[in-house]
């Protein structure tokens, strides 16, 4: 598959997806992104908890703002039955309302496909290596997200390079995450073979989205070598600015968090703990404009990003390099 038959597949005119973070995942920017031609992607906590606003209206909100197709994200790590059950009703709900797309995230993708495909649905799958791709594929995804070492949110830890010559003979669909903030990253990531290219840090310094300016200021004024990972938001690696409140609290788990972190019970406690911990944090830093505590996700793509503009205008200046480098392509073939 190439972009073309990606974004056939999908129904939308850019090869781009609006990828779906907590806690920025507002639906106004959701909208923008599919109104402009990619295709945003709802995440389900973020609209419920970080937002306060019931999934199903939210749904039909986002179709008041935009008649283009939008995703949605289903995290479907399974350590708690009554998040599982919440999920599994969110992916009923979005099917109702009509989404065929859906991105998962840790865990065995089977039960969204079960649930989806019966319904035209289509899943792509987060994947940070072969092996993890490989149990998506068994698991029924369609496609794969290929989350290398530049990206904001659970980053891989390899370059993108390095991640699609790993999974392209697997003659999968693959979308490139991480690293895309201007239009001359976007163009080089699909010319190596990527579908589509999936945004996230991007998306947050933009006018849709609802976080604080100082956030978005935030993301504007830092540098890669500013984000750093830290393993005490879920217990896994999560790329974040290096603000002071992180410095001063660090990024590694303390001994007794880092023994249960490796016991094969302890660590689904352990990881559900800082997960609840910081999904009060990382709700208040987005919305306090005033913050003492600086607790702010962004991938490395911060270097790419200059300004706070629309979500429209990086839509569509992206998709202009892309269509400007393949006329140069085909132009040079032809020499």
């Amino acid at each position: 598959m190439n972009e073309t038959s990606f974004k056939h597949a999908l129904g939308i005119d850019v090869p781009l997806i609006g990828g779906p973070m907590y806690p920025c995942s507002n639906i106004e920017l959701v909208a923008a992104v599919s109104e402009a031609g990619g295709i945003g992607i709802v995440q389900p906590v973020s609209i419920t908890f970080v937002h306060k606003q019931d999934f199903r209206q939210a749904l039909r909100n986002i179709k008041k703002l935009t008649d283009k197709p939008i995703g949605m994200n289903a995290l479907i790590e399974k350590s708690s039955k009554r998040y599982h059950e919440k999920m599994v009703e969110w992916v009923d709900i979005a099917l109702e309302e009509g989404v065929r797309f859906f991105i998962t995230s840790l865990g065995n993708p089977k039960w969204v496909v079960d649930t989806v495909t019966p319904h035209g649905g289509v899943v792509y799958h987060d994947v940070t290596e072969r092996k993890w791709a490989e149990k998506g594929l068994e698991g029924g995804a369609q496609g794969l997200i290929a989350v290398n070492n530049f990206a904001g949110g659970h980053a891989g830890a390899k370059s993108k390079e390095q991640l699609y010559d790993e999974l392209y003979d697997l003659n999968v669909p693959l979308v490139c995450a991480g690293g895309i903030g201007n239009e001359n990253q976007y163009v080089e990531a699909m010319q190596l073979g990527y579908v589509a290219c999936q945004l996230g840090t991007r998306f947050i310094a933009t006018k849709e989205c609802s976080s604080s300016v100082l956030y978005k200021e935030a993301i504007v004024k830092a540098d890669a070598e500013d984000i750093v990972l830290s393993e005490k938001i879920t217990g896994v690696p999560v790329s974040i600015i290096n603000t002071e409140y992180i410095k001063e609290q660090g990024t590694k788990p303390n001994r007794l968090a880092r023994w249960l972190l490796k016991h094969p019970k302890g660590k689904h406690w352990m990881r559900m703990l800082y997960t609840i911990r910081s999904a009060f944090q990382l709700r208040k830093s987005f919305f306090d404009t005033t913050p003492k505590k600086e607790f702010w996700q962004a991938g490395k793509s911060v270097a790419g990003i200059n300004e706070i503009e629309s979500a429209a205008d990086i839509v569509t200046r992206f998709n202009k390099a892309f269509l400007r480098s393949k006329t140069a392509t085909i132009a040079n073939n032809k020499k």
